[in-house]
C-alpha cells in the first residue's frame, strides 16, 4: 500500500475533487448552524430590555439573562468539542439541534424569571456547538484559498445577526419578546430536519481508521463535483498518534482507536493541548478567544444600552417605551451591517498577508475607533464609533475562529477549539455585567476603558503567537506539526 503512485491521501483526494456542489451542501448546513447561534445570541440585546420593565427586574437581574446564556455556551463549547472528537461531528450536531430547539421554543412560553434563566442556560449549552460546525466545514475544504472559503462561511454569522436585528425590528414593537424567542428557534429546527442529509467528516473518519466510509464520501463528493478521484487506493497518511516526545504510549494508542472512556479522553486531550508543542499556542488562543468574545458582545450590548438618551438612565417606564422606539432597532441594525465590510476586508487580506497580521490590523483598528465613546457623545458619533469598532472586532473574531482549527490536529481539533471557545464564553459572561450594569450610558467611561484595554492586550498576544497557518495543510496528529513561518 505504501508504493508511490498506488495510494492517495485525503488531502490528495480533496485537492482532486476541488470545491463544488458537494462542499456547497456542507457550507449550507454548517452555515445554518452559525446562523442559529448568531440569532440566539443577538436576541439578548432585545429580550433583556423588554423583560426588565415587564417583570420589574433590576439591572443585575437583566444582565443575568445574558450571563447564563454564556455560561451555558461555556459548558456546551467544551462538551460538544469532546463529543465530536470522540464520537464524530454529526453526533454533536444532533445533540445540539435537539437541545437548542426544545429549550428555545420553551423559552417563548416560560411563565417566570427563574425558568427563563434555566432555559436560556440550556439554549447556551445547545449553541455551544457552533465551533464544531466551523471545524467540520474546514475539514472538507482543499488547502488552496482555504482562508477565503472560511470567510465565506463566516458570513453566515453576519447573516444571523442582521436577520435577528430585522426580526426584532418587526416583531418586538407589535408582538413582543415571546414571539421573537419562538421565531429565533427556526434555524435550529431546520438543522434538526436536514441532519440526515450531510456526511460525517472524512478527516475524523480517517483518524478512526474507517477508510471505507471515507472512500464512499469522497466518491459521492467527486460525483457531485463532476470530478474524478486520484488513481489507486485511499491510504491514511498517519498510523499512530504520538506523545510529546514522539514515542507511542498506551493512552495515545487507545485514543487513536476510539476506545477511551470520556474521562480518559478528556484528560488526554487537555494534556496534549498543554504539551510542549502546543502550550504556547493554546494559552494565547485561550486569551484571544476571551478577549474577542468580551469585546465583541460588549460592543453589541453597548449599542442597545447607548441608544437611550442620557436622561433615561435606569428609568423602567422610559425603558419600556424605548422597546417601541425605532431608534433602538435602527442603531442595532446599522451596527450589524458593520460586519459585512469587515468580512470583505478580511477575505481580501487573509490569504495575502496571513492570519496573524490580519488579526493585528483588525484589533488595532477596532481599538482606535472605539476611543471616542470613552466619554458621552452625540448619537451620530456614538453609532459611527460602534459601527467601526464592531466592523473590525467582528473580523478579528472571525479570523481567530479560522486560525484555531487550522493550528490544531484533527484528533484534537474540536476539543481544542471547544476549550478555547468555552474560555471565550467567560468573557461573554462578564461583559453583560459591565455593559448592562453601567446603566444605559450614564457610566460608560469605565466599561469602555475595560473593553479597550482588553483589545490592546489581544493585539499584543497575536504578536507572540508562534505559528502562521496560511497555505499550510491541516495537521492530522501531533507528530505532523504546522511549521512556523
Amino acid at each position: 500500500m505504501g508504493d508511490q503512485g498506488f495510494g492517495y491521501t485525503l488531502d490528495d483526494a480533496l485537492g482532486a475533487i476541488g470545491f463544488g456542489r458537494f462542499q456547497y451542501v456542507v457550507l449550507a448546513y454548517s452555515g445554518l448552524g452559525w446562523v442559529a447561534e448568531a440569532m440566539e445570541m443577538m436576541l439578548l440585546s432585545f429580550v433583556g430590555p423588554a423583560i426588565q420593565p415587564e417583570w420589574g427586574l433590576s439591572a443585575n437581574q437583566e444582565s443575568m439573562i445574558s450571563t447564563v446564556a454564556f455560561a451555558g455556551m461555556l459548558v456546551g463549547a467544551y462538551s460538544w468539542g469532546l463529543v465530536s472528537d470522540t464520537y464524530g461531528r454529526k453526533k454533536g450536531f444532533l445533540g445540539s439541534a435537539i437541545l437548542t430547539t426544545s429549550a428555545g421554543l420553551l423559552s417563548a412560553i416560560v411563565p417566570n424569571y427563574t425558568l427563563l434563566l434555566i432555559l436560556r442556560f440550556l439554549v447556551g449549552i445547545g449553541i455551544g456547538c457552533g465551533h464544531v460546525y466551523s471545524s467540520w466545514f474546514l475539514e472538507f475544504v482543499p488547502t488552496p484559498n482555504r482562508g477565503a472559503w472560511m470567510i465565506v462561511f463566516s458570513t453566515f454569522w453576519t447573516v444571523g445577526t442582521i436577520t435577528e436585528a430585522s426580526l426584532a425590528w418587526w416583531i418586538m414593537p407589535t408582538y413582543g419578546w415571546r414571539w421573537l424567542l419562538g421565531v429565533s428557534a427556526i434555524p435550529s429546527i431546520m438543522a434538526l430536519l436536514f441532519y440526515g442529509l450531510v456526511p460525517e467528516s472524512p478527516r475524523y473518519l480517517t483518524t478512526q481508521g474507517r477508510l471505507a466510509e471515507v472512500r464512499q464520501i469522497l466518491e459521492n463528493g467527486a460525483a457531485a463535483n463532476q470530478k474524478e478521484l486520484p488513481a489507486g487506493l485511499l491510504v491514511s497518511d498517519h498510523i499512530k498518534i504520538m506523545t510529546y516526545d514522539n514515542e507511542p504510549s498506551e493512552s495515545t494508542a487507545l485514543l487513536s482507536n476510539g476506545k477511551t472512556s470520556s474521562s480518559q479522553r478528556s484528560s488526554s486531550s487537555v494534556l496534549m493541548l498543554l504539551s510542549p508543542k502546543l502550550i504556547r499556542t493554546t494559552l494565547l488562543l485561550w486569551f484571544l478567544y476571551f478577549a474577542n468574545t468580551f469585546a465583541y458582545y460588549g460592543i453589541i450590548l453597548l449599542t442597545s444600552q447607548l441608544s437611550a438618551p442620557q436622561s433615561e438612565c435606569d428609568t423602567p417606564s422610559l425603558r419600556s417605551e424605548n422597546i417601541k422606539d425605532p431608534s433602538l432597532y435602527t442603531n442595532v441594525f446599522i451596527t450589524s451591517l458593520a460586519e459585512l465590510p469587515g468580512l470583505a476586508l478580511a477575505a481580501y487580506i487573509l490569504d495575502r498577508v496571513g492570519r496573524k497580521i490580519s488579526m493585528e490590523i483588525m484589533l488595532v483598528s477596532g481599538f482606535v475607533l472605539l476611543l471616542p465613546i470613552i466619554t458621552h457623545q452625540n448619537e451620530m458619533i456614538t453609532t459611527g464609533a460602534l459601527f467601526g469598532s464592531r466592523m473590525f472586532i467582528s473580523a478579528s473574531f472571525i479570523i481567530v475562529c479560522i486560525y484555531a482549527p487550522e493550528v490544531y490536529p484533527t484528533n484534537l481539533r474540536t476539543t481544542g477549539v471547544g476549550i478555547a471557545t468555552a474560555i471565550g464564553r467567560v468573557g461573554g459572561m462578564v461583559c453583560p455585567l459591565i455593559a448592562v450594569g453601567m446603566g444605559s450610558g450614564c457610566h460608560q467611561t469605565v466599561p469602555v476603558i475595560l473593553f479597550e484595554a482588553t483589545i490592546l492586550l489581544a493585539a499584543l498576544s497575536v504578536v507572540i503567537l508562534p505559528v502562521e497557518t496560511k497555505g499550510k495543510k491541516l495537521p492530522d496528529t501531533l507528530d505532523l506539526p504546522v511549521q512556523v513561518q
